[in-house]
This record gives structure tokens, sequence and C-alpha cells, in this order.
């Protein structure tokens, strides 16, 4: 959690407001965010490249808010993109088209036009038949378009497996092996622009060797292709710097811009990079009140949030700090309790046997750390609003996303006019018991 979170007089604030004060206003479940947060990391991450000044490229599906959006474009932020909907909020936020790269390995015909449209800086292509598509869009529209060869390097980056996109069995980027020829065609082929290489072997990378070894390779294929009179302009290196959401081992963007040096100070390209969770996470809670104590075989505190809300206990097995918003009194002894949710299923569970502070159902507490994957990756499972999302700096406040109404959920259903219709004699006969 980030240190512009602190309890001031028994109380947990967000930089100078007291949160209890926000909840009252809003009311919980909701995302909080602080500025100066968001702002501290964005430059810690660029003051360890200040010597490489290269283009730091913020992965909008981390949190794609357009405030956060507009708060990084400010700080001179580009955009990594994997969608034409990413595409569209970072060019609403302020961010220029020729600070934006557009990734991901499902890119449709729709999308390849839009990027085209607005002529952003690189497409990382991801498969020969997306290169031919590629080509074939932008021949139509008369238009040349940049791209960097994302490689698969085979690497390990040992994260988690759902995380992981740099081994020969994931989805992502040409296989190492096929890199060279692929970049050759890429050349050949009207309408497109190759100018670099791009690679990314996942996130929550807690050990530099993984990223070592993918760079090494691609520094050896920036070797050949320069040897076979290829130009090799830039280098995209992605994102993955670790999170301590719990007890991970953290590597420093310091530690990190020393192996980029290490391996291609020599090799006059032009960096970008497309770090996400190290930016956003820290900087935002999820607040929300208990709403039951349950004492039987364990003690179970049901709160108000749910995995729909925050999906990555559920989907990850991912920790989060839990932090009440009163500071426990003195010597308040800590006791294990499950932390759930209220939608029906057993996944809907925060933690487990967690060693917590005497909560009392009304109290608030927070989810630490939920800045990244957390309000982006909400949704409406049982029919629960989702919740709203509020930035703070200094002594202001804004939401920045409104909890929708019951009635804005309903309308996005239609019921087609021939349900009101009396239903067919088949159709009552088999439907009978």
């Amino acid at each position: 959690m980030s240190e512009f979170f602190r309890h001031r007089g028994g109380e947990l604030h967000a930089e100078n407001i007291p949160i209890r004060q926000i909840a009252e206003a809003v009311k919980t479940p909701f995302y909080l965010y602080s500025t100066a947060a968001l702002i501290a990391q964005y430059r810690r991450f660029a003051a360890a490249f200040a010597a490489e000044q290269p283009l730091i490229c913020y992965a909008v599906k981390a949190n794609s808010n357009l405030a956060v959006l507009r708060l990084f474009a400010k700080l001179g932020a580009g955009a990594d993109v994997v969608s034409e909907g990413e595409l569209r909020r970072a060019l609403a936020a302020g961010i220029a088209p020729d600070r934006v790269i557009f990734s991901g390995v499902g890119k449709t015909r729709a999308e390849l036009d839009a990027a085209l449209a607005a002529g952003i800086r690189q497409i990382n292509v991801e498969s020969v038949s997306e290169l031919h598509r590629l080509s074939e869009a932008a021949r139509a529209v008369g238009k040349t378009a940049v791209v960097a060869i994302r490689v698969n390097p085979d690497v390990d980056a040992r994260t988690h497996t759902k995380i992981s996109t740099g081994r020969k069995e994931d989805k992502f980027g040409i296989p190492y092996g096929e890199a060279v020829a692929a970049y050759h065609l890429a050349g050949q082929l009207p309408g497109i622009e190759p100018v670099g290489l791009a690679v990314h072997i996942g996130s929550q990378i807690h050990d530099l060797r993984p990223s070592r070894e993918a760079f090494l390779r691609l520094a050896g294929l920036v070797r050949e292709l320069r040897g076979a009179g290829l130009a090799v302009r830039s280098l995209d290196l992605g994102g993955g710097l670790t999170v301590q959401y719990h007890d991970e081992a953290v590597e420093s963007p310091t530690a990190y811009a020393g192996l980029v040096r290490d391996i291609f100070a020599s090799f006059n390209v032009a960096l970008a990079f497309e770090p996400g969770r190290y930016l956003v996470a820290s900087a935002g809670l999820l607040v929300c009140s208990v709403v039951y104590i349950k004492e039987g075989a364990s003690r179970i505190v049901v709160v108000d949030a749910a995995m729909n809300d925050l999906i990555r206990p559920a989907l990850y097995e991912a920790w989060h700090d839990i932090v009440p918003i009163r500071r426990p009194e003195a010597g308040a002894a800590s006791i294990p309790a499950d932390v759930v949710g209220p939608i029906c299923e057993s996944a809907d569970t925060f933690a487990r046997a967690r060693v917590l502070p005497p909560l009392a159902e009304g109290e608030l507490v927070a989810f630490a750390n939920a800045g990244a994957y957390g309000a982006v990756m909400s949704s409406t499972y049982n029919s629960r609003l989702l919740v709203p999302e509020v930035l703070v700096a200094g002594d202001r406040r804004a939401v920045i996303r409104a909890r929708p109404s019951y009635d804005a959920l309903l309308s996005l259903d239609t019921i087609p006019d021939w349900l009101d219709e009396p239903l067919p004699e088949t159709t009552r006969k088999m439907g009978a018991v």
C-alpha cells in the first residue's frame, strides 16, 4: 500500500482526506485512488531510465479510467493498448497517437483499421497471419503501418501461470525461431515498415534472471537482423515489474534499468516500456463495509464487496492486505477469519484464516494494492452494480466513475415483442411437467 494512505488520529486517510468521510458521501463499496501515489510511481520508473529517455507506454489494461489516463498523459506517458476500446480511451484522455503502441494477439481487421486511421506510433505484430492482414488493411487506405515483431522467446518468467506470456506454449508473440523470417517478410510486404522487436514475458516477475534471458535472446536477434542488412531502430521491452502484495521479493526500477543498460547500451536503439501494474496497483484501495460476522466452525467476515468487484483472489489466489479504516486499539487481540463477499459462489472469498484485528458489523475495511486489475476487471455478476471510482488529490476528491442505477443496468437488456405473445401450443407442451 502506498505511503499516501496512512492512519492519522486513528483513521485511515487518502492523502489529506479521511476515508470515512468519502465512504459517507459515496457509500461502499468503492475504489479509491491517490493522485500523489500515481505520480510518485511514474516518476520512480522514469527516473531509473533518465539517461535513456524511453517512451513509457502505460499499459491501459491495468486501469483504464479516463482520469488515470489523463494524469499519465500529463506526466508524458504514452499508452500500450490491446483493443480498439483501449485505443479510443487513450486518445480521449489526451495521449497523442504517436505515443500509442497497439499490442495483442487477436487484433481484428476493424481494430487494425482503427489503428491506421488514428496514425499511432506502432503495431506490435504477433503472427504471420496478422502481418498479411495488416498489409491488406494498409494498402486499402494507402498508408504504411509501422510495426514491431513481438517475439515469444520461450522463457519462463516463473510467475503465476495465468500471467506468464513468454513460454513457447503461451499464445503470445511469434516463436523465437521464426522471428527473423517474419521480420524479413514484413520488409517485403506492401504497406508494412518493420522498425524493431518487442518482447513481454509476463507480470509479477520476482527475479530479473528470466528478463535477462529474454533480453539476451532479443539482443541476438537484433545482431542477426542487422547482420542481414535490416534496420532495427527500436525495442519494446514490455513491463512486468513486481508489486509487493504480500511477501514477494521485489526488484526495483533501478535494478531493472541496470539490466537493460547492461545488455542494450551499445545498440543505439530507441527503447519503449509498457509498465502497468507497477504504476497503479499500490495507488488504489477497494473500500467496503462489514455486513455480518458469522461465528461457527470458523469466523466469517462478510463484506459488501464481492468477486465481481475484485476478482483477483478468486482468479489468481491473489493476496490483498485487509486494512481496517479505524486503527485497532492498542493491544487488541487479532484472530483468524475468513473474509468473504455476498455472491452465491464459494469462490467469492477474499481471504482464508486471515489474522485480523477484531471487526464489528458496520466497520469499514480496505483491500490494499487494488489499483491494478481491480475496477477494470469488474462485472455485474449477480446483477450487482459496478462500484464507483474516486480520485483524491490533496484535500480534493472526485468521483471519476459513478455507480450506475439499477434502471441503467436493466436498460442494457431488450425483451423482444414476440415474448408478449402467447407461446405456441407445441412449446407449452414441451415445457409441461
